[in-house]
This record gives C-alpha cells, structure tokens and sequence, in this order.
C-alpha cells in the first residue's frame, strides 16, 4: 500500500513540476498568448449595433473568434469590424439564411431591428474596436 501511495505521490508531483514548468518553454518558443475575449466590461462606451454586436456576434467574429480565423483563410480581413466591404443587407442575410460553417440565426435569438443595427454598424466601418 505505502509503494502504491509512493508512486502516485512521485508521477502527481513528476506530473505537476512538468506542467509547471511548461510555462517558460512556451514564453520562449511556443505560440502567443490568446487575446482575452472582448465584452462589453472592455467597451464601456458602446451603444447601438456596436453594442449589439460585441453581445451577439464578436465571440466569434473578434479577433479570437473562430468566424475570424476561418474568413481570414478565403480573404483579407477576417475580423467584421474591421472590412470595408459589408453591407447591412449582406450582414443580414448572412445571419438570417447561415453562410459557410456560420449556422442560421433565428429572429427568437436577434431581432430584426437588433439585426439591423449590427448591419449599420458592420456597414459602417472598418472600426478601430475591433483590435
């Protein structure tokens, strides 16, 4: 028994000072950090489809969003806010119908006028936000 407890103490601790010092390795040669989520705690001032788009869309279309990483492969620029070549009715439909890996959107989760808005916004940029 006291072998047995022996060796999970030995692998636990071989185990623990491994992943611990992981850290360093990855600090000199592996890849960044992620970016931290973007929420509205960090865009105090939104309002409007800015706003609406940081609650529904920026998970995913922000720059450690998955929308993003997949767009980047077939064009330029990924991130939404950061195009100059939406429009609101493009936006729209996209989130209404679903468009490559991004799954319809129902009216029971965004509204038309909320949907809208998002568009407006999108439509307007590109937006130094989305960094």
């Amino acid at each position: 028994m006291r072998i047995v407890a022996a060796i999970s103490l030995a692998a636990a601790s071989l185990a623990f000072s491994s992943c611990s010092g992981g850290g360093e390795e990855a600090a000199a040669g592996g890849p960044p950090p992620m970016p931290q989520p973007i929420t509205m705690a960090k865009r105090p001032d939104a309002a409007g489809g800015e706003a609406l788009y940081v609650e529904y869309c920026i998970m995913c279309h922000g720059p450690n969003g998955m929308g993003s990483g997949l767009l980047a492969r077939r064009m330029d620029e990924g991130n939404l806010e950061l195009r100059d070549n939406l429009t609101p009715e493009f936006v729209i439909t996209a989130a209404r119908m679903g468009i490559g890996n991004m799954p319809a959107i129902p009216r029971g989760e965004v509204s038309d006028e909320d949907l809208q808005a998002i568009g407006e916004y999108l439509a307007a940029g590109p937006h130094g936000g989305g960094q």
